[in-house]
């Protein structure tokens, strides 16, 4: 991966003027609660590619070329924080972003996500969701999230060399870093209000 890494200081800072943000990462890492909190505290609109791109109610799956044209309006608009890896859409969103942040937790703790999830809403549905989507856990599912880094990664970062090699990322390995991330944001921010 050719971008440039940044730690959490600089990620802070680049969250204070960036006004399109990609969070990217495995089922369960996070990346969802992390993309609205961000979106609350910057105030940019949250796009969940689960919700607003690739599902419709009842499990039914967008169809692609549709789904392809609402990320096109979406990453047009002039600020967003998208939620979603989706590696055959990268191409498309990667050129509009002015950062991402990458969830890369252990696998142990995405496969903890995924069913801690699970059980908390079994038979609910979650807000980055579409209507009447229930929470659902297969076999399948769990070995896509145990394998995601083996099977998944190097594709999204031989997309970002691809389409995204003058954004900057930041690489979150745990909760501990998200906490940590969202304090150096709130340090920005209370510094630029002085």
């Amino acid at each position: 991966m050719s971008n440039r890494l940044l730690n959490a200081e600089q990620a802070a800072v680049t969250l204070g003027t960036a006004r399109r943000i990609l969070v990217i990462g495995c089922s369960g890492s996070g990346k969802s609660t992390f993309a609205q909190t961000l979106s609350r505290r910057l105030v940019l609109p949250y796009v969940s590619m689960d919700r607003d791109v690739f599902w419709m109610p009842g499990w039914t799956q967008r169809p692609r070329v549709e789904a392809l044209e609402i990320v096109e309006r979406a990453v047009a608009q002039p600020q967003w924080i998208m939620d979603g890896t989706s590696p055959g859409t990268l191409p498309l969103r990667l050129p509009r972003a002015d950062l991402v942040i990458w969830m890369r937790p252990s696998r142990h703790v995405s496969l903890y996500g995924v069913i801690s999830r699970w059980v908390r809403l079994r038979g609910r549905t979650r807000p980055e969701m579409a209507e009447n989507c229930p929470e659902r856990l297969t076999l399948e599912f769990l070995s896509y999230v145990w394998n995601f880094e083996k099977t998944e990664s190097p594709e999204i970062e031989q997309k970002l060399a691809d389409y995204g090699s003058d954004v900057p990322v930041f690489i979150v390995r745990s909760h501990a870093e998200t906490r940590g991330l969202l304090e150096h944001v709130a340090q920005h921010a209370s510094a630029s209000r002085a």
